[in-house]
């Protein structure tokens, strides 16, 4: 199965390196091996995402033209691993394969059945893997950008932590950006801005994204625009 992506904010949010980087080194311990990447878009995340201890890395997009970008990228910089672009959704991923990590970066709140999804991506993890989600936070900065672009929802931690798959356990669960979360309510509350510009994505990633980097530990990673969660596969599911 495939489809047509309806936002065009990926090439714009392909130059937040900062931003990009800062999340690499959150998910570090957690990305080797085999990877699928699902939802990959043009694989902006890739050369951040990738690390010597994986393997193999699987990007998979429902949308063709995406998809070829993808290969079209990797043909130019090919990452220090073997990488395979499959057009379609998780249902085209054999029931057999098994991953190390999946990844579903900026992903999961454009996906209706969240829960059957997440089910789904747990069944195709290795033991002891890790089931990785990155999404934006908070559904009152739901905006109509969020529309424009496919988003159902926005996520609380307690959203993402009711999504854990059967036998696993949280092995982290922040929130990021804690710079850039009051920016976008004061966007949502004064500016009402309907999408970023080149301007505003380089202004927050030069100056809010670092300032974040450096903020985010005092505030314990509990205040920031987006959240972040990975499930390790094979044990028990704890509250945490």
């Amino acid at each position: 199965m495939t489809n047509a992506y309806p936002g065009t904010e990926l090439e714009l949010f392909a130059k937040a390196r900062n931003w990009k980087s800062y999340v690499a080194a959150s998910l570090r311990p957690y990305i080797r091996g085999r990877v699928l990447d699902v939802g990959a878009g043009i694989g902006g995340n890739i050369r951040y995402l990738v690390n010597p201890t994986v393997t193999e890395w699987v990007a998979l997009e429902p949308d063709p033209k995406l998809a070829a970008a993808i290969g079209e990228a990797m043909a130019d910089r090919q990452p220090s691993t073997d990488c395979t672009v499959i057009t379609g959704t998780i249902d085209a991923v054999p029931a057999t394969a098994k991953f190390d990590t999946i990844l579903y970066m900026d992903v999961l709140e454009h996906i209706a059945d969240d829960q059957t999804q997440i089910r789904k991506a747990a069944e195709l993890l290795a033991p002891d893997g890790c089931l990785v989600v990155l999404a934006p936070a908070h559904q009152f900065l739901f905006s109509p950008f969020d529309a424009a672009i496919g988003h159902y929802r926005r996520y609380s931690l307690r959203q993402l932590r009711e999504l854990a798959p059967a036998h696993s356990r949280t092995e982290l669960c922040r929130l990021m950006d804690c710079v850039g979360l009051f920016a976008s309510l004061a966007n949502r509350i004064l500016l009402r801005q309907t999408d970023p510009g080149d301007r505003q994505i380089a202004v927050w990633d030069r100056l809010m994204v670092r300032a974040s980097r450096m903020l985010d530990p005092i505030t314990g990673f509990r205040v920031g625009k987006s959240a972040l969660i990975v499930w390790r596969a094979g044990v028990a599911t704890t509250g945490s």
